[in-house]
């Protein structure tokens, strides 16, 4: 019995597919291992991401603590985890991009 039509290119293409998505695995391994750091009030907080968006660590420099001002510090808490997550997504993007783009996503 012939084969049909078009079956080989479609095992060929099943293969491609099956390598992509162990590509894209691997990376987004990678990146849930790589950090970005970002700060606010010229250091007086950081915040550490993960590339996929776990936070690590999160620093606060005890003057801050020390001069009682909760406003203060809810304003560069938002701004580091923001600058962070920003951070974060954008280093996905660079490194996720390419290749879902190759998955059809």
């Amino acid at each position: 019995m012939d084969k049909l039509p078009g079956m080989g290119d479609m095992a060929g293409m099943l293969k491609q597919l099956r390598q992509m998505q162990g590509e894209l695995a691997k990376a987004q391994k990678e990146l849930a291992r790589e950090t970005v750091t970002a700060e606010a009030g010229r250091g007086a907080v950081q915040v550490t991401v993960t590339g996929d968006q776990r936070v690590t660590d999160l620093q606060i420099d005890p003057e801050l603590l020390a001069s009682g001002d909760a406003g203060q510090l809810s304003q560069l808490l938002q701004e580091a985890f923001n600058k962070a997550l920003d951070e974060s997504r954008e280093m996905a993007k660079k490194r996720l991009g390419p290749l879902a783009s190759g998955l059809g996503g």
